[in-house]
């Protein structure tokens, strides 16, 4: 076993529970649920139905059959390998209630994307911790956490848009147009909602090309160029906004992707085969001010480009 990390293992399954609406009577089983959970198709959950995982009000549910309204629907989603993840960290802050720790980059914070016990949340558990916010898997740096529901909460606001919380990272980006060295650019562009052929909807930056948008978000960030290589720019971004993936999403806006992203791409572009949960950039949360605290977290001595 490698030092720091817990090795990939199955974990004990999991059972989604659905209640479906009234207005959803007369679509079969199979289509109901790719509709809802669009990483399977059709064919893929008439195979679990015939495999014995799904239950109509408590009954086994022994074939595809049309809905009535009303019924409860579960999976048991039998036990799947979930991959090693980092599971040490540094501790930044710890007065008791309050738990601020340096976040490695690969360790998930909240069950999703395939993980539910390879956790930042399960490995908090005998702690009695829980994570007030989520950076991403593959985002480094200034992880909130909090003991008691009361400091949870209040940090929990202190996160939203207009909770005046300055939340500051550092990326390593394409070479970004028109910037120079010790300047600022302010971006205030939305982040958007656009369809992905496998999670059927997904923030991104505003297409190019007219396509489907469900949602969008107002969004601001501000670049600040601390240091320009021939790979690519290293900046300090500040947000007060905290939209899914916003750095991400409005460095690719601006057509300039984060070194390694597989996801978003340049001419704002999203690949069809990778997910938000994939690694390959850098992207560190080393300040945050809020609650009147300032706490730092530098990035570790090999995250530069190699």
């Amino acid at each position: 076993m490698r030092a720091g990390w817990r090795e990939a293992a199955l974990n004990q399954g999991w059972t989604y529970r659905d209640r479906v609406p009234r207005a959803d009577a007369g679509t079969v089983v199979s289509h109901w649920l790719a509709e809802r959970y669009q990483h399977s198709d059709v064919a893929v959950w008439q195979q679990r139905i015939a495999a014995g995982e799904l239950r109509w009000n408590d009954s086994l549910l022994l074939e595809d059959r049309q809905l009535q309204g009303g019924e409860h629907l579960c999976w048991q989603r039998p036990p799947w390998l979930e991959e090693a993840i980092p599971d040490q960290w540094l501790t930044v802050h710890d007065d008791g209630d309050l738990l601020v720790i340096n976040k490695p980059s690969g360790l998930p914070v909240m069950p999703c994307g395939g993980f539910l016990r390879h956790t930042l949340m399960s490995l908090l558990e005998p702690t009695g911790a829980r994570p007030v916010h989520r950076l991403g898997r593959f985002t480094s740096g200034l992880q909130v956490c909090a003991r008691t529901p009361q400091t949870r909460a209040l940090w929990s606001k202190q996160f939203r848009p207009e909770g005046g919380c300055r939340k500051v990272y550092q990326a390593w980006s394409q070479q970004v147009p028109g910037l120079e060295l010790g300047q600022c650019l302010t971006v205030s562009s939305d982040v958007v909602e656009r369809t992905h052929p496998l999670l059927g909807w997904i923030w991104g930056p505003e297409p190019l090309e007219q396509e489907p948008i469900r949602k969008r978000l107002s969004a601001h960030s501000q670049l600040e160029l601390l240091e320009r290589t021939a790979e690519g720019d290293r900046l300090q971004v500040t947000i007060t906004t905290g939209r899914p993936h916003q750095i991400r999403i409005h460095l690719a806006q601006l057509g300039c992707p984060l070194l390694g992203d597989p996801l978003y791409l340049l001419n704002r572009g999203i690949s069809v085969t990778a997910t938000p949960g994939d690694g390959g950039y850098r992207l560190h949360a080393w300040r945050l001010e809020a609650e009147g605290i300032t706490l730092r977290c530098s990035p570790s001595p090999d995250w530069g480009i190699c």
